[in-house]
């Protein structure tokens, strides 16, 4: 190196650090994970890398092969940095909202709802570059797999958790906000046969209980919270809790981040 050229700084996420460090661990103790946790975490580089692996591992079929899934899923990422960035916030989401959650690698290799977010924001960057079919492709693989049925035209923000994410619906119009968390069988979705903007709009920092609602072009105010098995037709004020069926508001949400908190008492 001459003395004009100045040495390349190389930046390592401290999450991405720790979530390697873990799997050593994992092997060190119980060795017959050997196999698994190099081929999903220790061969490879970085995040995207193995995002990328699971993926295409996941979502493969006999006429999508798991390496062209492979090729197509990394390079994504590869182009568009915001992807990896939001899976890194998606991960400590994750770590810090689900108290079954240990480690940041149990996403990683454990949680559909996790990967099942990932496939949806590869699918919606590839739709708004023209790729339709291929980001519809995601979509039902994803549906199949994991049972969580996102259209890649909806519009998802950062810090999201899916906890156990079992018959999750998140129709085509859907916005949510950043550091939003929902639990199993959340649905939002559209009223009837209407075209347009018929989804709801989901604000910041909102808590979705098990089984909720959420129907029409409606909007859940920040900070919000929607009590388990309601139906939402109207709008929510924010700072508000909200239970039953129609859903009515019952109370204050009970904190600043409800779905930081995950508090589901309704009182």
């Amino acid at each position: 190196m001459s003395k004009s050229e100045k040495p390349k700084i190389s930046i390592v996420n401290p999450v991405w650090q720790t979530i390697r460090s873990e799997a050593e661990t994992v092997i060190s103790s119980q060795r017959e994970m050997t196999s698994v946790i190099y081929s999903s975490i220790l061969i490879h580089e970085n995040l995207e890398s193995v995002l990328s692996y699971r993926l295409a591992q996941k979502l493969n079929t006999t006429d999508m092969s798991e390496a062209v899934l492979n090729e197509i899923i990394l390079d994504a990422y590869k182009t568009e940095k915001r992807l990896v960035e939001d899976a890194y916030l998606d991960i400590v989401a994750v770590k810090e909202r689900d108290p079954a959650c240990h480690r940041f690698l149990q996403p990683l290799l454990y949680y559909k709802g996790f990967l099942a977010l990932q496939a949806y924001r590869v699918g919606n960057f590839l739709n708004g570059n023209g790729r339709y079919d291929f980001s519809y492709f995601l979509q039902m693989r994803s549906s199949e797999v994991f049972g969580v049925d996102i259209h890649p035209n909806a519009t998802i923000g950062k810090g999201i958790m899916i906890d156990h994410a079992h018959s999750i619906v998140i129709g085509e119009t859907a916005v949510v906000g950043n550091n939003v968390s929902m639990l199993h069988s959340v649905t939002l979705g559209g009223t009837g046969k209407d075209k347009g903007d018929r989804h709801p709009k989901i604000g910041d920092g909102v808590l979705l209980g098990a089984g909720a609602s959420v129907l029409g072009n409606i909007r859940i105010g920040r900070c919000s919270k929607v009590a388990s098995g309601s139906v939402v037709l109207s709008n929510v004020p924010k700072f508000k809790t909200v239970a039953g069926v129609p859903a009515k508001v019952v109370g204050d949400s009970g904190c600043d981040q409800p779905a930081s908190v995950m508090d589901q008492n309704i009182q």
